[in-house]
């Protein structure tokens, strides 16, 4: 409930303080003076759209500060904008994003205008109204409708794509199955190809090792002087001096372990000398296989791991191709089982709809009777998706939902958008707020001259209507009718001043005479007399009689 507004240096508005109370808040003025700024004001810092052409003229930056409560919370909402562009949104004076701040205001305010009259046109949104009366019973159906069909759309997309690739795969399988025995009669081993090229270098330059081995056997155990030996030797004279000294006992052990890994060398060397054996045979096949691998590695640009897991992947597609068939028919019972149990689900949430509906449809028709609409015919007509299409199912479920409406006796019901002028379409609107309004738990309701087009026996009704809704939320309206203002249970004038500078709107609460004059230059303009002022009495008294009914 919104309980203070302030506004500074917005359109033509220097600075507006205003207080709001429960019950029907009236705001009337003279055409130009800046109701509908307010409105403005007041949608800014409920989160609309910010635009620095609304900075008053002159001035950096425009401020709105409104304090509302919500289910026993106070919240203090700013927006400011500055000439830079600069948008700042604060609750409780911390910064927020604007998506928070539509959050929290969606919940404590919502602004009604003409625009809602085309709303109410739009067949879609006829759904969204008959899904908001009984909600608590057609919330849980929706969610689950809308859980199944998600599944429904993903086993029809699995569907599709695999009869999509079906055809397709079957054109490439040749060529798979090509590619597989390829890679697979290479018989590839991981690290083959690294073993080749240096059993190759090998091979090519076999004499050369062949030599240096050769030479370094005979160093070290066939020569004049062999190394071996030497070592030998060395370590038993070492061996002999040990006894008198740690340092020599340790030097010869270390001299007898040089010996016995220098032992082991020369068997290692003796063996490589041995196996060193050129085989210009073994040297072309190591080539050409070594040729074949880096064939298949460089037409697919894989590594040999790469290649295996390549080859896998196509064994598993090539699986996949072939056992198709069988896939298709799983995935066709699962989506037909899926369908079914859509088809339950939404035929379960229609029939909650139908029967919501039904009761919303008589309400909604007695509020038009109390709208003046005594000789009305009112329907809310169902039709299926699924009667042009069996496959039309959404997921809000399978319904078409539109309002058709007779305001005249003996006229057939005919869509909202062919029957409605404005004034009916505002009383009509009114109707759907009085009934909606009383689900959707938002505690404050803006109307912004939603009494357009209409005038006598009807603004009566409108403001009575208004009343009515006042006593379970707060409302604000801002109106040009002295038949609506006559209701209000706070009234608000907004005038327009001008000096040698400037233009200013300011906004003043009027007390019960000032009231009557205000309901008096609705009636009569700026030409007040003593019958405008007893019409004035008249109407307001008329309002509040009925308010005790």
């Amino acid at each position: 409930m919104i309980r203070h507004i302030e506004i500074k240096d917005f359109a033509i508005i220097k600075e507006v303080i205003l207080d709001f109370n429960d019950g029907l808040n009236i705001i009337t003025g003279e055409t130009g003076a800046g109701k509908s700024i307010v409105v403005e004001a007041v949608s800014l810092a409920l989160g609309s759209r910010a635009d620095t052409a609304f900075i008053r003229s002159g001035q950096e930056k425009a401020t709105v500060q409104m304090i509302a409560d919500y289910k026993g919370e106070e919240y203090i909402i700013t927006r400011e904008l500055s000439s830079n562009g600069r948008n700042i949104c604060k609750i409780n004076d911390k910064i927020v994003t604007l998506a928070t701040l539509n959050e929290l205001c969606r919940k404590i305010a919502d602004i009604h205008g003409q625009y809602d009259h085309q709303s109410l046109l739009d067949p879609e949104y006829h759904i969204k109204l008959v899904d908001t009366y009984e909600k608590d019973k057609i919330s849980p159906l929706k969610e689950r409708v809308s859980s199944i069909w998600e599944k429904y759309r993903d086993l029809s997309r699995q569907l599709d794509r695999l009869r999509a690739d079906i055809s397709e795969n079957r054109r490439k399988r040749d060529f798979m199955e090509f590619e597989l025995n390829e890679i697979r009669d290479a018989s590839l081993r991981i690290g083959e190809d690294e073993e080749l090229r240096e059993r190759i270098s090998l091979l090519k330059n076999a004499g050369s090792i062949y030599e240096n081995l050769a030479g370094a056997y005979h160093i070290a155990s066939e020569s004049e002087m062999p190394l071996l030996s030497g070592v030998r030797r060395l370590g038993g004279m070492i061996s002999d001096a040990a006894p008198y000294s740690g340092r020599l006992n340790d030097l010869s052990r270390r001299v007898d372990e040089l010996y016995y890994e220098l032992e082991d060398i020369c068997t290692e060397i003796r063996v490589c000398r041995d196996e060193t054996v050129f085989s210009p045979e073994e040297l072309d096949s190591a080539i050409e296989r070594e040729q074949e691998i880096s064939r298949l590695k460089n037409k697919h640009g894989k590594t040999i791991s790469e290649l295996l897991e390549y080859a896998d992947s196509i064994e598993s597609g090539l699986y996949n191709i072939d056992n198709a068939d069988q896939r298709e028919k799983e995935l066709q019972a699962a989506l037909a089982d899926c369908t079914e149990e859509l088809r339950k689900a939404s035929l379960m949430l229609s029939a909650q709809r139908k029967e919501s509906a039904s009761k919303l449809q008589k309400l909604i028709s007695d509020e038009l009777t109390q709208l003046n609409f005594s000789d009305s015919d009112f329907l809310i007509q169902f039709s299926s998706l699924l009667e042009d299409n069996p496959d039309g199912f959404t997921p809000d479920g399978i319904d078409n939902v539109e309002f058709l409406i007779s305001t005249n006796r003996g006229e057939p019901l005919k869509p909202l958008s062919k029957i409605a002028s404005g004034g009916e379409m505002s009383r009509i609107m009114l109707a759907f707020k009085k009934i909606v309004g009383d689900y959707d738990e938002i505690p404050t309701m803006i109307f912004d001259e939603i009494d357009s087009g209409i005038s006598g026996i009807a603004a009566s009704v409108v403001g009575r209507k208004l009343l009515e809704i006042s006593s379970d939320h707060q409302i604000i309206c801002i109106t040009h009718l002295p038949q609506i203002a006559a209701c209000g249970t706070s009234n608000y004038r907004i005038s327009k001043h001008s000096d040698d500078s400037m233009t200013f709107t300011a906004v003043d609460a009027l007390n019960s005479e000032e009231k009557v004059s205000e309901i008096a230059r609705l009636l009569g303009g700026d030409n007040i007399t003593d019958t405008t002022l007893a019409s004035a009495r008249e109407l307001i008294l008329s309002a509040e009689q009925q308010s005790q009914r």
